[in-house]
C-alpha cells in the first residue's frame, strides 16, 4: 500500500506567501496542481501578481491581530482547506540585554499563536489534512541577536509536536527548519556567502530547497511530528538545548 498523499486538486493556505520563501512554496504547490490561497499582510501587490501567475487567490490580514479572521476569509474564498503552511514571519534584531515584552509578544503572536489558531481551525474541519510550520535551523542553538524571534520559533517547534499528537490521526503536523537560504531584508547575497562555512556542506541553499521539503512532508502519509532541517547540517553544530 502506498503511503504517498496525492496533492492534485487539494487546497492550501500559505501564510506570508507573497514573497521570498513563501512565494517559492506557492509556486511549488501550484506545480503540483494544488489550489493555493496566498495570505499577505502588507505585500498585497506582490500577492496579487503571484496569484495571477499561479491561478491562486489572495487573503490580506494581520495574522498577529486576527488569525481567526484570516482563516474565515480563506475558507470563504476557497472552501475547505487541506494544507496549511505557516510561513509568515518577522525578523527584528533584539538582544537578551534589552528586548522588550512588546517585542516578545509580537513575535509570539505571529510565529506561535497564529499558527496554533490556524491549525486548530484546520483540524476542526474534521477531515484529513497536513500542516507545515516554518521554523529556523537555529532552534537547536541560540540566536543571540534575535532573541524574541528565537524564543517564538522555539515555541512553534514544541507546538509542532503537540499539535501532531492532538490533531492525529486525521491531520499530520510537521516542520521545515531553513538554514542559510536568503539574506535578511536589506542585506546582500554576499552576507550569506560569508557564512557558508558555518555549516558542514559549506553551502547556501535556495527557497526551492525549502519548497521541496514542504512538498515532501505533505506527500508523506506516515510522517508526523517531525522537523526537517534544510540547512546544510548547521543544526548539528549547536545543541544548546540538549
Amino acid at each position: 500500500m502506498s503511503h504517498r498523499i496525492e496533492l492534485q486538486g487539494k487546497t492550501a493556505l500559505v501564510t506570508g506567501g507573497a514573497r521570498r520563501i513563501g512565494a517559492a512554496v506557492v509556486r511549488a504547490l501550484a506545480r503540483a496542481e494544488v489550489r493555493v490561497v496566498i495570505h499577505c499582510n502588507t505585500s498585497r501587490e506582490a500577492a496579487e501578481a503571484l496569484a495571477a501567475e499561479v491561478g491562486g487567490q489572495v487573503v490580506a490580514a494581520d495574522l498577529a491581530a486576527d488569525a481567526a479572521g484570516a482563516w474565515a476569509q480563506a475558507h470563504a474564498a476557497a472552501g475547505p482547506i487541506d494544507f496549511l503552511i505557516n510561513n509568515a514571519s518577522l525578523f527584528p534584531e533584539d538582544r537578551i540585554e534589552d528586548f522588550t515584552l512588546g517585542a516578545l509578544e509580537s513575535n509570539i503572536r505571529l510565529h506561535a499563536w497564529a499558527p496554533l489558531v490556524l491549525g486548530r481551525a484546520l483540524a476542526a474541519q474534521g477531515r484529513a489534512g497536513g500542516i507545515i510550520n516554518l521554523l529556523d535551523s537555529r532552534v537547536t542553538d541560540f540566536d543571540s541577536t534575535h532573541v524574541p524571534y528565537h524564543i517564538s520559533k522555539r515555541v512553534l517547534h514544541d507546538l509542532t509536536r503537540m499539535m501532531a499528537l492532538a490533531f492525529a490521526p486525521q491531520v499530520r503536523v510537521n516542520a521545515v527548519a531553513p538554514g542559510l537560504i536568503l539574506p535578511p531584508e536589506g542585506k546582500e547575497a554576499s552576507y550569506l556567502e560569508a557564512l557558508a562555512e558555518t555549516n558542514p556542506l559549506h553551502a547556501v541553499g535556495s527557497p526551492e530547497d525549502i519548497a521541496d521539503g514542504v512538498i515532501f512532508l505533505l506527500q508523506s502519509a506516515f510522517v508526523t511530528g517531525q522537523t526537517l532541517y534544510v540547512d546544510g547540517g548547521r543544526h548539528m553544530r549547536g545543541q544548546v538545548y540538549g
